[in-house]
């Protein structure tokens, strides 16, 4: 899956969950990544505002999407 950032340089790691609708709500995106589901660039994120950018790949439960610029 790929998201396109479009006229903006980043997106927040737990927007980026709740706007693909990966999780229910922002408050279930934090838990997520602070319980150490979400992988950034293959490392496991608990930043929960991580700045994404172009080129960025993020690994989500069986989802994988490559940040687009």
């Amino acid at each position: 899956m790929e998201f396109n950032l479009s006229d903006q340089d980043h997106i927040t790691l737990n927007n980026l969950l709740k706007v693909l609708r990966l999780v229910g709500t922002g408050g279930e995106a934090n838990i997520r990544i602070s319980n150490g589901e979400v992988r950034v660039n293959g490392l496991v994120e608990t930043q929960k505002r991580k700045k994404l950018r172009a080129g960025d790949k993020v690994e989500f439960q069986k989802t994988s999407i490559t940040i687009c610029g």
